[in-house]
């Protein structure tokens, strides 16, 4: 019983990391490795700077 709700708690925190962006940098990083092997790969905070920079620029559907 205590493996499933520990294996439950993981799910979630996965999904809500998911949600929030936290696992963007690792796939970015995964993606890059995998099917740009000659691209350097930016590092994290260049990542991000260009993630917001991009949002900023074009906000498309969010909210505020």
């Amino acid at each position: 019983m205590a493996n499933k709700i520990v294996a439950g708690l993981r799910g979630v925190l996965w999904w809500v990391r998911s949600v929030m962006g936290d696992l963007d940098y690792a796939r970015y990083v995964e993606h890059t490795r995998r099917h740009h092997t000659d691209a350097q790969v930016m590092s994290e905070r260049e990542f991000w700077r260009q993630r917001h920079a991009a949002a900023d620029t074009n906000p498309g559907a969010r909210c505020c």
